[in-house]
């Protein structure tokens, strides 16, 4: 098993497919609870229940590199702040008031938004392949969103939702270009793991403070199911796979797989919620796959 498990470890592409479908049934989570689990509170247990986890099995390789871990403490508080506590509350808040289309498309901008964050704070090169390959994958997105309807995507309206998304996006580009920062004798457990508790402490007021609103988790099955997946899959499984991910081959080529979130929900949609697959579904996902195929294979760039 553990052999197995470390091959998998090794397989980039593999990875990055894994960790947006968890994502994708996030959000699915995360737009069922909207009116009964308060945005702060599922970010908080979400982490909270990742940390114990995490914490089982690599809490001796933690306290075995905790110099290490406190030395790069700028690096483990900024990835904390982006891409545990902003990224993540912005999300749930813009679930909050947003459509699942609107949701879908914003954080399909994700990719586009890593591209030259990548180029400006790593100097990773951006070629015309690499762009191509993005837009083609955005297009097939917007094909499985709006159903090949352009009159469904004319229509979308803008509001406060959309906006904390659109800030969720930003920050998540942001997160996935400073995870590729970390110092090569940084275990990457040990990594998640630090990342994880500090997201979890400057999460901690916030989640406080919904409480001093009345604003409390309900105490019924249906909610610790949704927190239980929110933490072991969307949380620990997830973020492991992702920072693998884009430690083997950069934020530039993994960042375009968040466009499969869409593919993973029609899909998730038809196993779960008797919805039909349609042509435009096996459209857009040929648009996606051949964006990513063109970026990951042909695209210039450092990995």
């Amino acid at each position: 098993m553990r052999r197995l498990f470390r091959r998998f470890y090794d397989l980039p592409y593999l990875l990055l497919a894994f960790s947006p479908l968890c994502w994708a049934g996030n959000t699915v989570v995360g737009r069922a609870v909207r009116g009964e689990i308060p945005p702060f509170s599922i970010n908080w247990w979400r982490w909270a229940i990742a940390s114990a986890i995490l914490l089982a099995f690599v809490r001796s390789d933690l306290w075995r590199q905790r110099a290490l871990v406190l030395r790069h403490w700028k690096l483990v508080l900024f990835l904390a702040a982006t891409g545990i506590v902003a990224f993540h509350s912005t999300v749930y808040i813009g679930l909050q008031y947003t459509t699942a289309i609107n949701a879908a498309l914003i954080i399909a901008l994700g990719p586009v938004l890593i591209l030259p964050m990548a180029r400006v704070l790593l100097q990773e090169s951006m070629s015309a392949l690499q762009l191509l390959g993005v837009l083609l994958s955005f297009v097939g997105v917007a094909i499985i969103i709006t159903r090949a309807e352009l009159s469904l995507l004319l229509a979308l309206e803008v509001n406060r939702g959309d906006l904390w998304l659109l800030a969720g996006s930003a920050l998540w580009a942001i997160y996935s270009v400073g995870v590729k920062l970390k110092p090569p004798e940084l275990e990457p457990m040990v990594l998640l793991v630090a990342i994880l508790l500090t997201g979890l402490l400057l999460n901690t007021p916030l989640y406080l403070w919904e409480i001093a609103q009345g604003r409390l988790v309900p105490l019924r099955p249906e909610a610790f199911a949704a927190l239980g997946y929110v933490g072991l899959f969307a949380g620990v499984l997830a973020y492991i796979s992702w920072n693998r991910g884009v430690e083997l081959v950069g934020p530039n080529k993994a960042g375009l797989f968040l466009h499969l979130i869409p593919v993973y929900g029609a899909l998730l949609a038809f196993l779960f919620l008797g919805e039909r697959l349609q042509a435009f579904h096996f459209v857009g996902v040929a648009f996606i796959v051949l964006g990513i195929g063109l970026t990951s294979r042909f695209a210039a760039g450092k990995a």
